[in-house]
């Protein structure tokens, strides 16, 4: 049962930490947009397996929203748009994590890492990457836990030509592999400052969604 009291409250603050840290992510892009005009665009899933789902197109509204707020607009059809947006995004199988809460200290190391990838509001976010899962003395016990990593691919081309404007991935680790809670906050990530110095990394971290 001591045993028990402890994890439990290793678990505890690793949330708490998760809950006053927000979510922290990077994202690497590469961009030659011209300033908009209104340009139409249409978004769509690279993974044409995807097209026409009901949990892509959530996501597809969100990034429409992005990109309505720099100025484009959205088409009704694919083929009626100036620009097109193509969207993937996965999570990994995870990877273990070994965190010893002793006194003096705490260290950290990874396990192996997983297999590939099984393919709201804007919010304001500050510049810095950092564990989000580390923390500091505690309860003298080595314990591990499983980090995943999520990942959002996004491109835009001209519809006519073809011709590559911008390339973005945004990538961030979590506790939780879930999709729904991954996707939206690397949205989120993907459109900060956006489009970007071209060949730029930012580290950015987004407040906790209220």
């Amino acid at each position: 049962m001591h045993k028990s009291l402890k994890m439990l409250g290793i678990a505890s603050l690793i949330a708490l930490s998760a809950c006053q840290t927000g979510f922290r992510g990077d994202v690497a892009r590469f961009q030659q947009l011209p300033p908009a005009q209104g340009e139409t665009f249409y978004v769509e899933a690279s993974d044409p397996k995807l097209r026409g789902g009901i949990e892509f197109n959530q996501y597809a509204q969100m990034v429409t929203a992005r990109l309505v707020e720099q100025g484009y607009r959205p088409a009704s059809s694919r083929n009626g748009a100036n620009l097109r947006v193509t969207l993937d995004y996965g999570v990994d199988t995870g990877r273990e994590r070994v965190v010893s809460t002793g006194f003096g200290g705490g260290y950290g190391g990874y396990g192996g890492f997983g297999s590939p990838y099984r393919w709201g509001p804007r919010r304001a976010f500050l510049y810095g990457f950092h564990d989000p899962f580390a923390f500091g003395p505690g309860y003298g016990d080595v314990s591990s836990y499983t980090v995943y990593t999520g990942e959002l691919d996004m491109q835009i081309d001209r519809a006519g030509s073809g011709e590559r404007l911008f390339e973005g991935r945004a990538r961030a680790r979590s506790r939780d592999d879930d999709l729904q809670y991954l996707v939206p906050n690397l949205i989120d990530v993907m459109f900060a400052d956006f489009p970007g110095r071209s060949g730029e990394t930012l580290n950015v971290t987004l407040p906790p969604r209220k």
